[in-house]
């Protein structure tokens, strides 16, 4: 038989154990909690929904919980004193749960089409310039003939603010060459913030011009999402969320950003990047990225083919 001694000695580790855990409970509940309030702070300073009706492109609403294929254009913004700036990356993203892909397709943003609302035929970017979001998402989706069914809005200036709050991105560099006082090397390369927008903001020096700006611009949007979706990512969520919440819109809420990470989430693993041929073109002495019906109906059918449409 035990004596009084050991059963002692037992109710006291079994009082330390539950007291441990007990601690551990309510530190992992804080943390949850914390987490929960920052996300959905930021989140609620993220969103601002988009004044239109449904688009024309689709009879019905895409339904996230039906986990259907769905699209999201992402507009970086290079705002400027005295206008609202020009959103000079056009990014498309066709995400398919289905097939567990995504098509991204980045626009030139020197594009001749027709601005929607506008009435005029000119520069995809100067859609955001003349209308706000709101004509840029509609010129969109005339140009390619499909819905854009949420936004994303990135200040460009403050997106380093989000490369650094995911501690940075890794990236591989084809071309070696200097932009605004750095300089980038071939080959694997760990970008800060600063450096990240320079990365991407630099054509002058690349041959393939616009095209291979919009190829080091989802380089770097694609190397944001692997790294804030990454476990090291909760010891800093503070950070990140700030970041979003001060850089950011989007007409996508709470919930449906839930919804997405629980039904989308692998769709993320395979993402394709699509590749736009297009002419440069002098006009009136302006200059164009012209884009042939014949490339449009390609790009076009690769979309509606992601979207089950």
């Amino acid at each position: 038989m035990r004596t009084r001694i050991e059963k002692k000695k037992k109710r006291k580790w079994v009082k330390i154990l539950v007291t441990t855990l007990a601690i551990l409970f309510v530190a992992v509940g804080a943390y949850v909690y914390s987490v929960y309030h920052s996300l959905t702070s930021a989140v609620e300073t993220m969103h601002s929904p988009l004044d239109r009706t449904k688009s024309e492109k689709r009879t019905e609403e895409v339904s996230l919980e039906k986990a259907q294929p769905f699209t999201v254009a992402l507009l970086g913004v290079d705002q400027r004193d005295g206008d609202r700036g020009r959103s000079d990356s056009i990014i498309v993203l066709a995400v398919n749960p289905n097939t567990n892909s995504v098509k991204m397709l980045s626009i030139p943003r020197d594009t001749r089409t027709e601005i929607i609302g506008k009435g005029t035929v000119d520069k995809i970017n100067h859609a955001y310039a003349f209308g706000g979001v709101k004509m840029s998402v509609n010129t969109i989706e005339n140009f390619l003939d499909i819905p854009i069914d949420y936004y994303v809005e990135i200040n460009m200036e403050g997106f380093k603010d989000i490369v650094d709050s995911v501690g940075g991105v890794t990236v591989q560099n084809d071309l070696d060459f200097t932009s605004d006082g750095a300089h980038f090397s071939k080959g694997t390369l760990k970008l800060n913030g600063d450096r990240a927008l320079k990365y991407a903001r630099m054509r002058h020096e690349d041959p393939r011009g616009d095209f291979g700006r919009q190829m080091r611009q989802r380089q770097i949007i694609q190397a944001v999402i692997n790294e804030g979706a990454s476990v090291n990512s909760l010891t800093n969520f503070g950070d990140i969320f700030s970041a979003l919440g001060t850089n950011v819109k989007t007409n996508l809420t709470f919930d449906e950003m839930v919804t997405i990470q629980s039904k989308y989430k692998d769709a993320r693993n395979s993402i394709e990047q699509i590749q736009v041929n297009a002419q440069g073109t002098m006009i009136n002495g302006i200059s164009y990225q012209v884009i042939s019906d014949e490339e449009k109906a390609r790009l076009q059918n690769i979309l509606k083919q992601q979207l089950e449409l």
